[in-house]
């Protein structure tokens, strides 16, 4: 007598290959893309935050012999700061400006880099040396670097002066209009500042 074992192999062998040949449902799954790390920021001149400003940074002042000045008469001194050597309201009609007169050792990163950290805090971009149309003047021994920055709503005057060792800054900044007409004033502010007798 035969065996049915042989006849249910292939009978079962058959229905799995029936089973396997049928059409199946496709299904897709959208998996969600992994996110990269952020690039990283800029780097900062020395003593600035990335935002280009100096606010609650710890850089160290210059110390040793003060330049000396003589400011307009309707400049308003305010109360000095850890920061500052010198510090004034501009007044301007309804608006005002500030003037701040910061001094740090060394270059602080050189002139190009601390003037274009200055047309950052206006939100223009950085230029080069020939770009940045410096007036350059010689006093009392004393080497300005002037520029004034404009972005049509605030403008930036300032000087920069390196004095034994150190590096001096004198930035007003205001509303463009009333800082385009203190402009004398701040340039003949600029022939005031002397250095020391030694």
């Amino acid at each position: 007598m035969r065996s049915a074992y042989p006849a249910l192999a292939v009978a079962a062998s058959l229905c799995l290959t029936a089973a396997g040949c049928r059409d199946r449902e496709i299904t897709t799954y959208r998996a969600p893309k992994e996110k990269s790390a952020p690039p990283p920021a800029a780097a900062a001149p020395a003593g600035t935050d990335a935002a280009g400003t100096m606010a609650n940074t710890a850089v160290p002042t210059a110390d040793g012999a003060n330049l000396t000045w003589t400011a307009p008469a309707h400049w308003q001194p305010k109360a000095a700061s850890a920061m500052r050597k010198g510090s004034y309201t501009v007044p301007a009609g309804a608006s005002a400006g500030d003037l701040a007169i910061t001094a740090f050792p060394g270059d602080v990163g050189g002139e190009v880099a601390n003037l274009n950290r200055w047309r950052g805090q206006l939100q223009l971009p950085p230029a080069s040396e020939a770009d940045l149309a410096l007036t350059r003047f010689e006093q009392d021994g004393l080497k300005f670097a002037v520029v004034d920055f404009d972005n049509g709503q605030q403008r930036l005057l300032g000087a920069i002066v390196p004095f034994r060792g150190t590096t001096w800054f004198f930035k007003l900044t205001g509303p463009a209009a009333p800082m385009a007409e203190e402009k004398p004033a701040f340039l003949a502010f600029l022939k005031t500042v002397k250095a020391p007798s030694p």
